[in-house]
């Protein structure tokens, strides 16, 4: 099992920026990829970024590229999502994943609400 612990959202005005903040605990060892996720209102689920254990390979949605960057630190087991220059469509609840030994994405955390002004 793997509890996910996400912090750091809030309500900010367009161009600002926010990091958002993933605690791992439990059997962060089998970790192999964590990624940030983001549900908007009446909207699907859809994936922000994705980055590996090993080796850090990363994946942007569209439309967060040159915006938006992932991090992990493994000694912290903490996953980061630095969000800059948002946009009122950036507005949504924010889950941070886990995915085990290359499997899907089973292990999310609570949530966090970011929500941008224009």
């Amino acid at each position: 099992q793997v509890q996910l612990v996400e912090s750091g959202g809030g309500l900010v005005q367009a161009g600002d920026s926010l990091r958002l903040s993933c605690a791992a605990s439990g059997r962060t060892f089998s970790i192999s990829s964590m990624g940030w996720f983001r549900q908007a209102p009446g909207k699907e689920r859809v994936i922000v970024a994705r980055i590996s254990y090993i080796g850090g390979n990363t994946y942007y949605a569209d439309s967060v590229k040159g915006r938006f960057t992932i991090s992990r630190d493994n000694a912290k087991n903490t996953l980061y999502l630095q969000m800059n220059s948002l946009k009122p469509e950036d507005t949504a609840v924010y889950y941070c994943a886990a995915s085990l030994g290359g499997g899907p994405y089973e292990y999310w955390g609570q949530g966090t609400q970011v929500t941008v002004s224009s």
